[in-house]
């Protein structure tokens, strides 16, 4: 008797070069420069060799892009998911107006589906950030999750790090203030669960080490290969065990910046784990994905919220 595997989702968040400037405050962002024709055929490659779908975040900008069409109809015709991940990528959304948020949503959603020729049911906020506001317009839009929630003592250090390796103005570090997740993000839990709104979205967490609240996605296993690929294997064996003994099934997050390297991006070179060379990544990654499938049936998020909604899910209250 074979036993069903329980599902785990894959996403990848599809911030694009300028994003990362922009976020960053480095100039040149604004001709919107990009690395889409390199990270794309390489991540389209190892999803397709693990025989794997996944949920990709798009920006709106760059579905805009003319440059940036073949990238997305190759996304799309690989039969991955498309979701939302803003218009314009800012991680100061949750300071947005309701009309703001309105806007934001209403362009990204009618740039992705003119691109890829679908409509989103998934949506995560830029820099992990999110609000009340934005909650409320994806249950009135009929969005089916969100993915914005990010529950790891790491963000704030994350932030951190980002500040410290550029230069701010007072707004600026205001605006960012959230970014990679609040403290209060800690405390929040590992398991999907439901807002408390009219119509139900579904939270699927990305997945942190359960107790531990350590970050799990791929981004930080490839930054801790740059010091020792052992020791960035025991961290994924060790999270992998805890997801299995908690009884969590991950939702694991990957980046562009996860299949290039510095040579790719000289810019970026700033960003952790771009030292490695891609090849090594891939290496990485490609191992990690098998050891999630020899436990977990690896599934779009959109996916994994329909297997979620089956069971009954505690209701959350909206954040203030």
């Amino acid at each position: 008797m074979t036993i069903a595997k329980p599902a785990a989702s894959l996403s990848l968040d599809l911030d694009n070069q300028w994003s990362y400037m922009k976020t960053h405050g480095d100039p040149g962002w604004e001709d919107f420069p990009s690395y889409l024709d390199l990270a794309v055929p390489r991540f389209l490659e190892v999803f397709a060799k693990q025989d794997s779908k996944v949920s990709v975040f798009v920006v709106g900008k760059d579905a805009e892009l003319e440059k940036n069409r073949s990238a997305f109809q190759a996304i799309a015709n690989a039969g991955h998911e498309i979701a939302n991940h803003s218009h314009m990528h800012e991680p100061w959304l949750h300071l947005y107006s309701r009309d703001q948020i309105v806007e934001e949503l209403d362009r990204s959603e009618a740039a992705i589906e003119k691109a890829t020729g679908h409509r989103t049911v998934g949506f995560r906020g830029p820099g992990f950030t999110f609000s009340a506001d934005v909650l409320k317009q994806l249950s009135q839009r009929g969005y089916m999750y969100d993915a914005s929630t990010f529950p790891t003592f790491i963000g704030p250090l994350a932030k951190m790090y980002f500040m410290l390796t550029a230069s701010f103005n007072r707004e600026q570090k205001q605006e960012r203030k959230n970014l990679f997740g609040s403290l209060t993000e800690v405390f929040r839990t590992n398991r999907p669960y439901q807002w408390d709104l009219p119509s139900q979205v579904i939270e699927i967490p990305v997945t942190t080490i359960p107790i531990f609240k350590s970050p799990f996605h791929a981004t930080y296993l490839t930054y801790l290969a740059t010091f020792s690929k052992v020791a960035a294997r025991r961290y994924f064996d060790l999270g992998l065990t805890m997801c299995r003994l908690t009884g969590i099934a991950p939702s694991v997050l990957y980046h562009p910046l996860d299949f290039i390297d510095e040579n790719d991006c000289p810019e970026l070179a700033f960003f952790p784990g771009m030292k490695l060379p891609y090849q090594e990544k891939i290496e990485l990654l490609s191992g990690f994905m098998a050891k999630i499938a020899r436990h977990y049936q690896l599934t779009t998020m959109k996916q994994h919220a329909i297997e979620i909604a089956k069971s009954p899910l505690k209701t959350a209250r909206l954040p203030t």
